[in-house]
């Protein structure tokens, strides 16, 4: 409750924010706030831990529809990605740019702090996804194991392979190839385009390229 209702406070005010901020927008007395957290920046510890975390963008990944067209399903994977990407930019980019996260902190430098606090515990466990726990207790401490981007990527690469699975006879490739794929398309298209740069792809044209090309088909103007 305390780091859902930070997040949009971080996310305008960086570190800047107040702990009596936070505890208006959470419905509660600020002297709650701290019976979960030894100080403020443990609070915006947990608020990095959050924003950077899959469990949530996992948990919308599982509620699409197997029964909707791939296309469809893998569009709103798009979208609920994107959403993703840009919370965890937007909390990281303004707690670097208010100093929180400066070299050489303690605390998280994007991927740290993940001590697994009460009120931390959606960082905790991948039973709702099926029981796919990928290792993830070495989050714990005061910092991540060298291979928690690339088991982040492979929690989001599972969570999109289960959305393609359905329709695994029809693709050439294997739905892990496929999803592998789609997130490097969908990366692509979220890095900022430099200046006088094509827009990047839509959803619909980003997942119209992975299934079905960028070659037109013989008598179709698409």
């Amino acid at each position: 409750m305390v780091v859902a209702a930070a997040l949009p406070l971080v996310a305008e005010y960086g570190a800047a924010v107040t702990t009596s901020q936070i505890a208006r927008a959470a419905g509660i007395g600020e002297a709650t706030i701290f019976r979960a957290f030894k100080d403020k920046d443990e609070v915006l510890d947990a608020c990095v831990a959050e924003a950077v975390g899959t469990d949530h963008v996992l948990r919308e990944l599982a509620t699409i529809s197997l029964d909707e067209p791939l296309d469809v399903r893998l569009t709103e994977a798009a979208e609920a990605l994107r959403a993703h990407m840009e919370r965890m930019g937007t909390v990281v980019g303004a707690l670097h740019a208010s100093g929180h996260l400066r070299p050489g902190r303690g605390g998280p430098d994007g991927r740290e702090g993940h001590d697994g606090r009460e009120g931390r515990d959606g960082r905790e466990g991948r039973d709702g996804r099926g029981g796919r726990d990928e290792g993830r207790d070495g989050q714990h401490g005061a910092g991540p194991p060298p291979d928690a981007r690339a088991q982040s990527f492979l929690a989001l690469r599972d969570g999109v392979v289960e959305l393609i699975e359905p329709d695994r006879d029809a693709c050439r490739l294997s739905p892990e190839k496929v999803a592998t794929a789609f997130l490097g398309l969908l990366f692509t298209r979220l890095h900022t385009p430099a200046p006088g740069a094509e827009a990047p792809l839509s959803p619909e044209e980003l997942i119209a390229v992975l299934l079905h090309g960028s070659l037109k088909h013989p008598g179709s103007d698409r």
